[in-house]
């Protein structure tokens, strides 16, 4: 299994229905080092999917180290966001409770 797909896998095993609440969003991932990936949330779920969706809700690209960083609570997405570490488009808000939907 690729580092990548291992970073998504754990973030499936910590998904927070409650917290996701009724959510119905897609966030791209496109990982500058690495494949991309989408996590699709709706009706209380979440699924991983390879590569590129066709409507996420938000995309955001970064490297693979930030990715881990964030979800790992070393850094703040905030900051790498404002850093420039993390580019979004789509639902910028959306993203901003990525470590509240996946707790760790």
């Amino acid at each position: 299994m690729s580092e990548a797909k291992a970073v998504f896998e754990s973030m499936l095993g910590r998904f927070d229905a409650d917290e996701a609440d009724d959510m119905e969003a897609v966030f791209q991932f496109d990982l500058d080092d690495a494949d991309s990936y989408h996590l699709s949330i709706a009706e209380g779920e979440c699924k991983m999917g390879e590569g590129e969706h066709d409507d996420p809700t938000v995309t955001l690209s970064m490297d693979l180290d930030t990715l881990k960083a964030v979800m790992s609570g070393e850094l703040d997405g905030m900051a790498a966001f404002m850093q420039g570490k993390i580019r979004a488009d789509g639902d910028i808000m959306l993203a901003t409770k990525l470590t509240q939907i996946f707790p760790n």
